[in-house]
């Protein structure tokens, strides 16, 4: 099991469901590049996205609060 959450979430307002979108989400980009273009992927998907976020080639960017 993959637990690298600790190195990944580096802000207070980081938390982890918003690291798990991230990760499906990345991973689900890999995936279909990998699917339309004919590659066979060597890593899971998800093991791929999850290193994309702890090497930082890939960040959780949240929008912010509107005031008011």
């Amino acid at each position: 099991m993959l637990k690298p959450s600790a190195n990944i979430i580096k802000t207070p307002h980081m938390n982890q469901y918003s690291l798990v979108i991230a990760v499906a989400k990345r991973a689900r980009q890999i995936s279909e590049k990998a699917e339309h273009e004919g590659t066979k992927l060597a890593d899971k998907p998800v093991d791929i996205a999850v290193q994309d976020f702890v090497h930082d080639r890939y960040r959780i960017v949240e929008p912010k609060e509107l005031e008011g």
